[in-house]
């Protein structure tokens, strides 16, 4: 294609150059978890190259250790592709082949080739959907099912700590029967809990890597032993139970593991945003609103209102699930850009997906430790309001009918009187039995009583 010029203290070559010439459209460049397990490949194949005897061990040794400074962040500043370039990352793959390449022929004094050593039995076809895969596994056992798990453990302990507050529960945004603050809380761990389960369900499924199938899926240049040894390989580097997958074609040809996770990220998000509502409700106020919790003061809410304090912490949680709810929505796009052999946007997959793990990860420990962790409970006006709720008064359906209960409801409600005092007067139901009945503590175990 003729010469091209590359930078004097550069490591990348003529592909990455050409490359960055060419695609010159966000600024943005290949996510670092992305670079991480894209050199971990790199490792893995050198290693196994050399134990086919396809490499010589010296060769080998330096592409592996060259491989792994890639790895650990080192040469960042050599990756400089842009996002949005080839379809199949084969501009990022070549970018990895040069630096690795121009680190080992440092180390060995003669030359290392991209192409011939670096890239031996690969294909960006196979190597770039296997780094979404080992990118997507690494993030979330490291840090996304930890940071929900830290915000679940958070949130059940405030729970524990909040069991005695019995509030008014809602419906429709509109006064409903008595809950238990804690039983609240106990909801959010459960939707915390199911969010891990789903994204552990998808996990194996983005175990199963396409290394060994080459360039469509027939492996062509490569022994059929090397897939599963590189897979191999991965799991002894990071403990993740990686395998060949079990029909090449399928992971060159479609991204629908990745597209599963997006949507298993994307149920999170919802979830997450349920919690950050919530927050934000209680929290309202703190004379026109609900005014049941306080949440930490973290920062002054106006450049303008003195004293006002806003829920920060819940409201870049909400920015964070919506998002995330749209990297779903191109995750799903792009997978669905497969056409025969290859699917044609995985650098966006890669840096969709990996932005949602990221984010949902911080968001959860954000949350966990800046808004549930440290909010008060304001137990006067939650007191305050339970007693004058007239939706008490379903209590009183199975002592006196539902149209009895109505009326006791709707005077109770036009007078602004506890319930217990308006059905002492109109239902002949003695103190004793009024005060069983209408316990806000026990109506929050169901039942009749």
């Amino acid at each position: 294609m003729g010469p091209v010029r590359v930078p004097a203290g550069a490591l990348w070559g003529a592909s990455t150059q050409r490359a960055v010439e060419n695609f010159p459209v966000s600024g943005r460049r290949m996510p670092r978890p992305f670079l991480r397990a894209l050199g971990l490949i790199k490792a893995s194949c050198a290693r196994v190259n050399r134990d086919l005897g396809l490499l010589p061990a010296r060769p080998a040794a330096a592409i592996e250790r060259a491989a792994l400074a890639v790895a650990e962040g080192r040469h960042d500043a050599h990756f400089p592709v842009d996002v949005y370039q080839t379809g199949s990352g084969t501009s990022t793959n070549m970018n990895a082949n040069e630096v690795i390449a121009a680190l080992a022929s440092r180390a060995l004094g003669r030359r290392v080739h991209p192409n011939d050593h670096v890239n031996l039995c690969q294909s960006s076809n196979d190597v770039i959907p296997s780094a979404i895969h080992v990118a997507a596994c690494l993030e979330a056992e490291e840090r996304l099912l930890p940071a929900f798990d830290h915000l679940r453990r958070v949130i059940l302990r405030k729970a524990r700590s909040v069991e005695g507050v019995v509030k008014t529960g809602r419906t429709h945004l509109m006064d409903a029967m008595p809950v238990r603050l804690s039983q609240e809380l106990s909801a959010w761990g459960e939707q915390l809990a199911n969010a891990q389960r789903r994204v552990n369900d998808t996990l194996p499924r983005l175990r199963e890597l396409a290394l060994g199938g080459t360039a469509v899926g027939t492996g062509i240049n490569a022994p059929r032993s090397f897939g599963p040894r590189a897979a191999a390989d991965l799991r002894r580097r990071t403990g993740i139970a990686f395998r060949a997958a079990p029909d090449y074609f399928e992971k060159l040809g479609c991204q629908d593991a990745a597209v599963e996770l997006s949507g298993q990220l994307r149920t999170a998000a919802v979830s997450l945003t349920k919690i950050a509502n919530d927050l934000r409700w209680m929290n309202s106020g703190p004379l026109a609103g609900l005014g049941e919790i306080s949440l930490p003061a973290l920062q002054p809410g106006s450049s303008i209102m003195p004293g006002k304090v806003n829920p920060v912490a819940p409201e870049a949680a909400l920015m964070v699930c919506a998002r995330v709810l749209g990297n779903d929505l191109t995750v799903a796009l792009a997978g669905q850009s497969g056409a025969f052999e290859l699917n044609t946007m995985l650098p966006l997959v890669a840096a969709a997906l990996l932005e949602s793990i990221d984010l949902l990860s911080s968001a959860s420990t954000l949350l966990a430790d800046k808004a549930v962790a440290g909010f008060t409970v304001n137990g006067r006006r939650i007191a305050s309001v339970l007693e004058r709720n007239p939706v008490l008064a379903t209590a009183l359906n199975p002592a006196v009918g539902y149209e009895a209960a109505a009326r006791v409801a709707k005077r109770a409600a036009a007078e602004g009187r506890p319930v217990k005092d308006v059905a002492g007067e109109m239902t002949g139901l003695t103190p004793e039995r009024l005060k069983r009945l209408l316990d806000p503590a026990a109506l929050t175990e169901g039942g009749l009583r």
